[in-house]
C-alpha cells in the first residue's frame, strides 16, 4: 500500500483578494463606527442615532468597544499571521454583534436603520467561510 503526501493547494487568487477586500471593508466600517460612537459627544450622537440618547452611556461605549474590537479582530490576525484562525472567530463574533444590533433596532421600530447591518453580516459570514475553509491564512510559524 502506498500513501501519497498531499500538498495544500493555494486558494484561487481572486477569492483570496476578494476576502482581503471584504476583511478590509468590514474592519473599516466597524472601526469607523466604533470610533464615531466613542469620540462624538453623546448629545450630538443622539441626534444622529436616537437610540444613543435612550440608553445608558455605558451601552454606547460598550457598543463602540465591540465594534472596534470586531474590526481589529477580522483584520489583524490575518495581516500579522499570528493566530490567523482568530479571524474566523472574530468574523462570527461580528455576525452575533450585528444580528443583535438588528434585533435591537427592529424592537425599537427602527427597521429602516438595519440594511447596513445585513450587508455587514453577509461580509462577515463570507470572511468566516472563506478564511475557514477556502482560503485560510497560514500562521507565520507554518509558512513555508
Amino acid at each position: 500500500m502506498t500513501t501519497t503526501a498531499t500538498t495544500p493547494t493555494a486558494p484561487p487568487r481572486a477569492l483570496d483578494v476578494t476576502l482581503w477586500i471584504a476583511q478590509g471593508l468590514l474592519a473599516l466600517m466597524l472601526i469607523g463606527s466604533g470610533l464615531f460612537k466613542l469620540l462624538t459627544p453623546l448629545a450630538q450622537l443622539a441626534e444622529t442615532f436616537p437610540w444613543a440618547g435612550d440608553v445608558a452611556p455605558g451601552v454606547v461605549y460598550a457598543a463602540a468597544a465591540f465594534d472596534i474590537l470586531g474590526g481589529l479582530g477580522v483584520l489583524l490576525p490575518s495581516l500579522t499571521r499570528i493566530a490567523p484562525q482568530l479571524t474566523v472567530l472574530a468574523a462570527l463574533g461580528c455576525v452575533a454583534l450585528l444580528a443583535t444590533a438588528a434585533v435591537f433596532h427592529f424592537s425599537r421600530g427602527e427597521g429602516a436603520d438595519t440594511p447596513i447591518n445585513f450587508v455587514l453580516i453577509a461580509l462577515a459570514l463570507f470572511v468566516a467561510w472563506g478564511r475557514r475553509s477556502r482560503a485560510p491564512i497560514r500562521a507565520r510559524s507554518q509558512a513555508a
